[in-house]
């Protein structure tokens, strides 16, 4: 029932619209129009104000034609860089890339066409739908902001689908780690690093040091944690009188999360303390853990949808944090699909025009399914 060639269509339309986070403007127009022109009229929150982007979060309401259980669909409508004046390329091979000095977009403009396009046959056809909520989010390229500074009580829907997930369609995400971005800082002193370097206490051998002594990359199957970034100093004829580094930490399980993040921000003082500098630490909770199973009723009706259309079911667990985290903290199961989409965050990505039909597909018959159950 998709049609092929209006959402391939479709897509290429829309990656050509930038919207790199918080720029994400034109392409919020895009679907208020878009929508409009279906006799619907989106609703956009005050995300922006926190953001300080140009757009807030995109909540599209759909009456049903029958009683039912409502479902939301959601996907986000920003990108990473660099995400301006993409030209889509469809190969003879049925692959969708970039001319290859930007990134695609499918990351994640291919969810969005699907939810789009399992719409247009809904009206099409007649079919019948449950209540829909189409929630399209802003910045979540940085750190899921738009997603954490939304309001769940606007919503009626009791499950939820992202379409976000790595993986072909058919990829159920039913386990995801819950995360900590962590701040360390050292303040040490400042002293001419040739006249009177014994004068100072450099803040980056001190962090260095303590670094050292702390846990980094995987530490069991579930937890992991990293250093990412570094600052500090002034100049190099000055000792160090400052340096900070950015770092995180992520598990399957909560209670290992609290553990590993005591363990860092204690050693990470003890050192500091121990060299003479300064320690200071901030953790900010980013998002909670998903924890799923196969007999969820959000993930056995996605499950046997996938089946309904030919579509090999993986349930799986991943190392990443989506707006579905910040779903199913707010009390929504909701599961990531895999989409298909391939090499993102790169000027490699691409999306199979198999997968990207068959998202459309699994869309459709979520809704189809969820009424006759």
């Amino acid at each position: 029932m998709v049609n092929h060639q209006r959402l391939i269509g479709l897509f290429m339309e829309m990656v050509q619209i930038s919207s790199v986070s918080g720029r994400e403007g034109a392409f919020r127009d895009y679907l208020i129009n878009y929508f409009a022109a279906r006799g619907l009229k989106g609703e956009e929150d005050n995300t922006a104000d926190y953001t300080g982007g140009d757009s807030g979060n995109l909540l599209f309401r759909i009456k049903g034609t029958v009683a039912a259980e409502p479902i939301l669909f959601s996907a986000h409508m920003d990108t990473v860089v660099p995400g301006n004046d993409i030209k889509p390329v469809l190969g003879d091979d049925g692959i969708i890339r970039s001319q290859g000095n930007t990134i695609l977009g499918s990351d994640d403009k291919a969810g969005v066409a699907a939810i789009l396009e399992a719409y247009e046959v809904l009206l099409e056809r007649g079919l019948d739908y449950p209540p829909l909520e189409f929630l399209f989010t802003v910045s979540e390229e940085q750190g899921l902001l738009g997603a954490r500074n939304f309001n769940y009580n606007r919503l009626k829907s009791r499950i939820a689908y992202v379409l976000d997930g790595g993986g072909v369609p058919g990829t159920i995400v039913i386990q995801s780690p819950c995360q900590n971005e962590i701040e360390y800082h050292v303040t040490g002193r400042a002293a001419h690093a040739g006249i009177n370097p014994e004068d100072g206490l450099n803040a980056i051998q001190i962090m260095s040091k303590a670094l050292a002594a702390m846990p980094c990359g995987r530490i069991d199957a579930s937890t992991t944690c990293n250093f990412g970034v570094i600052e500090g100093g002034q100049a190099r004829n000055i000792v160090a009188a400052s340096c900070m580094v950015k770092g995180e930490a992520r598990s399957l399980e909560r209670f290992e999360l609290d553990r590993l993040t005591r363990e860092l921000q204690d050693t990470f003082i003890d050192e500091v303390t121990k060299h003479g500098g300064q320690p200071e630490v901030k953790v900010t909770f980013l998002y909670p853990e998903i924890s799923l199973n196969a007999q969820d009723k959000v993930i056995n009706l996605a499950a046997e949808a996938a089946r309904g259309i030919g579509l090999n079911v993986k349930l799986i667990s991943t190392g990443g944090g989506s707006d579905a985290s910040i779903i199913n903290g707010n009390n929504i199961p909701c599961a990531n699909l895999g989409i298909g989409m391939s090499s993102v965050h790169t000027t490699e990505e691409y999306i199979r025009t198999n997968d990207l039909i068959k998202d459309a597909e699994l869309v459709l018959a979520i809704i189809q399914k969820s009424i006759t159950d």
